[in-house]
C-alpha cells in the first residue's frame, strides 16, 4: 500500500519560511492531484493548497502569495514552499491526494511560528 510521508515542518519566528515534503512510496502522481491540508489545534483540518495533474493550482486565501505547492512525479515527491510565516499558520501539515483520501493520511509534520 502506497504511504505518503511528510517532513520538513519546526519552529520559525514570524516571517520566516519552511519547505515541507511529502514523499509517496508508490507511484501515484501521475494518477491522482495532491494536496497539503493542515489541522491546528481545536480546528477542523482544511486544504491549503492544491495541485492538479496537469499542474493547475489553488489556494486557500490565507495562504495566497505566500505559500507555494508543486510536484515533481518522477520522484514521487510533493512540496509546499511557505514564506512570510504567521502565528496563524501553526499546524500540522498533512499531505494527501486531492481530494482526499482516508487511506493516505500520514501523521504529518508540525509547523509552529512563534517567535
Amino acid at each position: 500500500q502506497v504511504q505518503l510521508v511528510e517532513s520538513g515542518g519546526g519552529l520559525v519566528q514570524p516571517g520566516g519560511s519552511l519547505r515541507l515534503s511529502c514523499a509517496a512510496s508508490g507511484s501515484i502522481f501521475s494518477i491522482y492531484g495532491m494536496g497539503w491540508y493542515r489541522q491546528a489545534p481545536g480546528k477542523q483540518r482544511e486544504l491549503v493548497a492544491g495541485i492538479s495533474r496537469g499542474n493547475s493550482t489553488n489556494y486557500v486565501d490565507s495562504v495566497k502569495g505566500r505559500f507555494t505547492i508543486s510536484r515533481e512525479n518522477a520522484k514521487n515527491t510533493a512540496y509546499l514552499q511557505m514564506n512570510s510565516l504567521k502565528p496563524e499558520d501553526t499546524a500540522v501539515y498533512y499531505c494527501n491526494v486531492y481530494p482526499p483520501l482516508s487511506r493516505y493520511w500520514g501523521q504529518g509534520t508540525q509547523v509552529t511560528v512563534s517567535s
